[in-house]
């Protein structure tokens, strides 16, 4: 009986603990990113125009009936595709870019996240990325995972990809109803905004093979209604980019002018300075070499930098964190923003550091220092005097022309203190090691 007892004790804590694993790694993440919205295109917030998206393609026997459906209509659209179709059907792919749509992925092949694990999910990814390029000469950078399911690790793919999800949905995957089923939906949920999801493939597990045949049907009777209503279609990348654009229109004029004016004094200073980005493909740190001219710094590693040594100096691209605030919807996805930024960067200026073994360390001067111990930073006060208090002035300029609350913002006193960050080239080799210096992915180095 005892052992009965222990044997079901065991089992109930076996059942408890993979739930919670499961939990963790995809279903939170799901919901976070499903209901809400963290990190994801679902719904355009201040464009009006309808984008339509095609998922699981392309398909010999459908695509090309929706694409000249698309095509009779003067309709643009979003194939998110998967890389292993894309590979058998290149004429499709090029047809699709010739036309005007834009090419998003949707894996290599038609798996969910949460059965793979971060390292599966980053080959679905880069084996897409690298069909579609070989066939057009670009890379794709919008992302729909498979049943817009994801795990945990899939936030640190979002700096690089743009995750694409939807916010209608009819059911076009089945045939169950036919074309007016799927037509009635469409009309009677349509708004202004949505993203909506339909499926030129009918070959992916839980789908209807003659699916397809009933949404094009439905499609060609609802964008003759929306035509007739003067409903506009967009696609995915220009409703980003309109969203984007009112996000910045929607400040006063003279905030416009403001940034404006800053950014072209910026883009001066980095001429006459030498001020250029290392990673090219994640502009959050611009970056010149000079020798260190402060008091001695004792590091948390035990090493120090003196007057004199070849140092790394970082200033953050203002341009690029003003983008990244105006798509964040809250300042604490800002600031998740910005740290999976620096994750993705730091592996980046490893590689570079390897290339210039004369560098002793890396330094900035800043007021977004929170979390910089966690990525092996050492934080110091600047010290006392004419440089602490032309430090704040710039500092507090800065802040007062590109935030939206920039005058309030800098009433905040101590709290917007600027401080000195530092790290050893050693310690930083230590903490973000990389083995193909010139290869640098940063999805490789942030999940690996």
């Amino acid at each position: 009986m005892q052992q009965r007892m222990e044997d079901i004790h065991l089992g109930s804590f076996l059942f408890w603990t993979i739930l919670l694993g499961v939990s963790v790694y995809t279903i939170v993440p799901t919901i976070i990113v499903r209901l809400g919205g963290f990190g994801a295109y679902i719904k355009g917030k201040r464009s009006t125009g309808v984008a339509l998206t095609f998922d699981d393609g392309p398909d010999p026997a459908y695509t090309p009936q929706l694409l000249d459906l698309l095509q009779a209509h003067q309709i643009p659209a979003t194939f998110f595709v998967l890389g292993s179709k894309a590979e058998r059907y290149p004429e499709l792919i090029q047809r699709m870019h010739r036309e005007g749509h834009l090419i998003g992925i949707h894996n290599y092949v038609h798996w969910a996240n949460a059965l793979l694990t971060p390292k599966k999910v980053r080959k679905q990814l880069q084996d897409t990325v690298s069909v579609i390029e070989n066939i057009l000469g670009v890379k794709p950078i919008h992302y729909r995972p498979p049943w817009g399911i994801i795990n945990v690790f899939d936030f640190l793919l979002m700096k690089r990809f743009r995750l694409v999800l939807w916010s209608l949905m009819v059911g076009d995957w089945s045939c169950s109803g036919g074309k007016e089923r799927i037509k009635r939906r469409l009309l009677s949920r349509l708004k202004h905004n949505d993203i909506i999801v339909l499926h030129d493939s009918g070959q992916t597990l839980g789908a209807d093979q003659q699916a397809p045949m009933h949404m094009i049907e439905a499609l060609k009777d609802f964008l003759e209604e929306c035509l007739r209503r003067g409903v506009p279609f967009m696609r995915i990348d220009k409703r980003i980019q309109v969203d984007d654009q009112s996000n910045f229109e929607s400040l006063r004029l003279t905030k416009r002018v403001l940034i404006y004016v800053w950014l072209k004094w910026e883009y001066v200073f980095h001429w006459l300075f030498k001020v250029h980005p290392i990673d090219p493909d994640n502009p959050i740190l611009y970056s010149r070499i000079r020798r260190y001219s402060g008091k001695p710094m004792r590091l948390e590693c035990g090493e120090e930098l003196l007057a004199g040594d070849q140092v790394v100096e970082l200033h953050f691209n203002n341009k690029h964190l003003f983008q990244m605030f105006l798509q964040a919807s809250s300042m604490i996805q800002f600031a998740v923003h910005v740290r999976r930024a620096m994750l993705l960067f730091l592996p980046s200026l490893s590689v570079y550091m390897k290339d210039h073994p004369d560098i002793k360390g890396i330094y900035g001067i800043t007021m977004i220092h929170r979390g910089s111990k966690q990525l092996g930073f050492t934080v110091n006060e600047l010290p006392k005097g004419i440089f602490l208090t032309l430090c704040n002035a710039y500092l507090r300029l800065l802040m007062l022309v590109f935030h939206p609350q920039g005058l309030q913002r800098t009433k905040r006193g101590n709290r917007l203190a600027p401080r000195l960050v530092a790290i050893s080239a050693k310690e930083l080799g230590k903490r973000y090691p990389t083995e193909e210096p010139g290869a640098i992915d940063p999805i490789t180095k942030s999940v690996s």
